[in-house]
């Protein structure tokens, strides 16, 4: 939003080709040999990064490999699944847990230049997200939150966590996992597939691509042109009523 000339006016949406984009995108398990134009790749990466995520602090990294021999390597440590062998492109999707101090800092230097900076977003990113997200030297300071917010919390509503390193990591991954959904979306839009997968020697992959110690690979994409044969079964889900509750 732009402080002098408020809110943007929103473009018009085509719900109909958005059910088109989420109905066609399957999990291909083969791709043609065709790569990926450049620019389809970048606007891709870009629309994933536009993705939902923690208070902004975009605790993701995208590593694509391209290059055959990293990529046949890289593959060989997908188990060597088909989608891994026949993609033109991989990307391994890692989920960082510990750049929220960089980025709360990043979130203030980037804030757009033609709008003031709100003082109560300015006292978040220094004052309270330190806070929140900080664990302490052995977790001690996540212990001790835990402690205070259940007191606190048998008076009124309380953020409940992150309270420890490992709910680090799963706060980072579940806004990472929105990240990689935009990123299978986009390359559906584009005419591309993808294939995610969870199947991968994480000690090997991490080797490969010298990813940082706290770094997490959520999934490795696979993303290409779907082959003929590259979808192997009719796409179903089960019964919606067993699934969805209204309330």
């Amino acid at each position: 939003m732009n402080a002098k000339a408020g809110p943007l006016p929103l473009p018009e949406i085509d719900v109909e080709e958005f059910r088109k984009v989420v109905r066609s995108r399957r999990s291909v398990r083969r791709f043609k040999d065709e790569p990926i134009p450049d620019a389809v790749l970048e606007d891709c990466l870009e629309l994933a990064t536009l993705a939902p995520n923690s208070s902004n602090l975009q605790p993701w990294e995208f590593f694509v490999v391209r290059t055959p021999e990293l990529k046949e390597k890289l593959a060989e440590a997908c188990l060597g699944q088909n989608a891994a062998r026949t993609a033109p492109v991989l990307i391994a999707i890692v989920a960082r847990p510990d750049t929220w101090r960089k980025h709360a800092r990043l979130a203030l230097e980037d804030w757009p230049k033609e709008e003031k900076l709100p003082s109560i977003v300015e006292k978040y990113y220094k004052k309270i997200a330190p806070i929140h997200y900080n664990q302490g030297p052995l977790g001690l300071m996540g212990a001790a939150k835990k402690t205070a917010g259940l007191i606190a919390g048998l008076k009124r509503p309380v953020p409940r966590g992150p309270y420890s390193i490992n709910e680090m990591k799963v706060w980072a991954t579940k806004s990472t996992a929105l990240a990689a959904e935009n990123l299978m979306l986009a390359l559906r839009a584009h005419g591309y597939d993808s294939c995610p997968m969870e199947g991968f020697d994480e000690y090997r992959v991490r080797k490969l691509l010298k990813l940082h110690r706290k770094g997490l690979v959520t999934m490795v994409l696979a993303a290409g042109r779907r082959a003929e044969n590259g979808v192997y079964n009719r796409q179903y889900r089960f019964d919606q009523k067993t699934l969805i509750h209204y309330l």
